[in-house]
Order: C-alpha cells, then structure tokens, then sequence
C-alpha cells in the first residue's frame, strides 16, 4: 500500500528499476509507513504485469500468491515476537526456520537470530521459480542480533544474482556499519501536516483530535491512529502525562506500577517529547508535541532547572538504545521517573 504521502517517493523510486541495487535500507522515523512502503516494492518486483507506475497490478498469478502468503519467491524475516502480527497479514509469507523457532521458544524473541538468516542461503542461492526477482524483506533491520548480523553481512557482500533485500529500520545508526554500506539508502520523512491530517479524517478522526494525535505522535499518522485506536495506550499515556505534570511530586513508585506492562519504548517516547516540550518552553517559548498540556507544562518550568533537565535529556536518549532489555520494567521505570524528579528545584 502506498500512502497519498509516499505517491512522490514512489515515483523517484522507479528511477532505480533500470539498475535495482541488490539491497535497500529503508530508514525513517517509526509510524510514517515504511514497512507499506518496503511490501509495495516487493510486490511490484514481483509481478508479472506491474502498472504503468510501477506498482503490482495485483491480478497475475504472482499477485494473487502473494495476495495469499505464498509466494515461492518471498520471504520475510521478522523477530519471532512480530510473527503472530504477520501470520495475520494476507501478504506475508514467513520462512519455516522463523516459524520453527517460534514454536521451540518458551517466549517469543525481540530479536532477528541467526538461524533465521542461515535460513535464507538455499532460498537465495537456488534459481527463482517464476525465472525473476527473489525478494527478501527484513524488518526491523536494528533487531538483527550481532550474529545474524554478521551473517546477512556475508550474503550483502557477495550478493547472489537477482535477489533483492529490503532492509527496513528505524534506527539506521545501530546497525552495524558494513552492512548500512552494502546498501543503498532510502531515507524517508514524516509526512507534511496537510496530507497526514487529511488522511486521519479519512479514517473518521475529528480534525481537532486528529490534529493533537499527530503531533503527541511526531507527525507520523499511522502512529497517532494506532494511539486514537487503542484505548489502554491513551490510559496509559494520560496517567504517565498526569504524573509528569506533577514534576517534584511524580508519584514514581504508582507511575511504575501503573506502566510495568506498557512497552518500555512508547514509554521512552513519550518521556523524551515532554523533556523537548519543557525545554522548548524554557528556552524559546513554544511546544511541539503537547500544545494542549500548556499550562502544565508553564507550572513545571517555574521550578526547572535547565541544566539538570539537558543532562536527564541525554540519559533518557542512551537508554533508547536498550529499550527492549530491562531486566525489570518496574525497577528501571522507578529509577528513570525519580531521576526525572531531580530536574526540578525545591
């Protein structure tokens, strides 16, 4: 699926169609899309009939297999804890080594393992099926464990002849350097307000509503209706901005009962656009991500302390870096919100 804000970017894209390079990194902030993006690439590589502007015509015999999830020629690598979302995917085929692991494991990995991309060697090297592309779709790219990463090093640098890798990622920067320069870069943006606003009123969210969804979530649409959409991510953000809002008294031990169970990266996103808003305020007068938390936001700097704020800033972006290894979500919530009680002054 291509998005109305995408519909540019695919057709710069087509210029690559004459020379496909044998890998691209699709990177970008999270929630704009991307992974939509990288399946309509695949797709169109795959079908026998594309359109006039390149994309799958979505009626050849390739289609309709990959319609079903069974296209010979496709493979998506994911972590095991991703799999239950994509065996619900209708275009989504899942290699047997991932679906092996997953039924071996007493709990679902974050990570991409090395099995997983060993797996991938007779489907790379063994002719295609159709006699075209073979396509490999691999998201998120960061989650790729150290050895797995070596090994998908090893293909990118001898890469076997009409194959095409799709590396999708967020974080570009925590991938292992050789493997970002066996690929050819695909940065990718948030969308202009104008054409995300239009499209979540497409999807029945109000303007006024649509409009504070997009920018909590950083402008990135698909973000801000997954949050409108799930009931327990609006609790859980609202009491986290509550407790926020007390600044000094943040009650750091109900905080973390509270937010135990909530994924430790929403809440680090969250955390680190209250942390820009406050210093935004202090510094320049203006908010980015909360406008409507204005006037908690005017108490908090009254007592800030702007120093302690910068250091607590550069602790909360090291920790993005192990946001899916706590050991224990409460504990680690308990030290991070008493730290951020520290940043005000008495």
């Amino acid at each position: 699926m291509i998005y109305p804000w995408h519909q540019a970017q695919w057709q710069d894209l087509q210029a690559l169609r004459t020379r496909w390079p044998h890998a691209l990194l699709v990177h970008g902030p999270a929630g704009i899309g991307k992974v939509s993006f990288a399946k309509a690439i695949a797709h169109a590589l795959l079908c026998e009939t594309p359109a006039a502007d390149g994309q799958a015509c979505g009626a050849c015999p390739a289609c309709h297999w990959l319609a079903q999830g069974n296209h010979p020629d496709y493979r998506l690598v994911c972590p095991e804890n991703m799999l239950e979302e994509a065996a619900q995917e209708k275009d989504q085929t899942v290699n047997e080594a991932t679906k092996e692991s997953t039924k071996k494991a007493r709990a679902p990995s974050k990570e991409i393992k090395i099995e997983q991309v060993r797996s991938l060697l007779d489907f790379c090297f063994v002719g295609a099926h159709r006699g075209g592309w073979r396509v490999v779709l691999l998201h998120p790219a960061e989650a790729l464990n150290h050895t797995a990463a070596n090994a998908l090093l090893k293909i990118l640098e001898e890469p076997p002849p009409k194959v095409a890798f799709l590396l999708v990622c967020t974080h570009f920067d925590r991938l292992l350097p050789t493997i970002v320069s066996r690929c050819q870069r695909w940065p990718m943006s948030s969308p202009a307000a104008a054409p995300a606003l239009g499209w979540l009123n497409t999807q029945g969210v109000g303007p006024q509503l649509a409009a504070a969804a997009l920018a909590q979530a950083g402008g990135a649409p698909l973000a801000a209706l997954e949050y409108l959409q799930n009931k327990q991510l609006t609790q859980w953000h609202r009491f986290l901005l509550d407790q926020l809002a007390a600044g000094a008294n943040c009650d750091i031990y109900a905080c973390a009962e509270a937010l135990q169970t909530t994924p430790v990266a929403l809440v680090l996103g969250w955390l680190q656009r209250w942390l820009y808003d406050l210093s935004a305020l202090k510094t320049a007068q203006r908010l980015r991500y909360y406008p409507d938390e204005a006037a908690a936001l005017e108490r908090c700097i009254k007592y800030l302390d702007l120093l302690k704020l910068t250091e607590y800033a550069r602790t909360v972006n090291l920790q993005r870096a192990v946001e899916n290894h706590p050991l224990n979500s409460r504990l680690w919530f308990e030290e991070l919100l008493l730290a951020y009680r520290s940043i005000f002054n008495a």
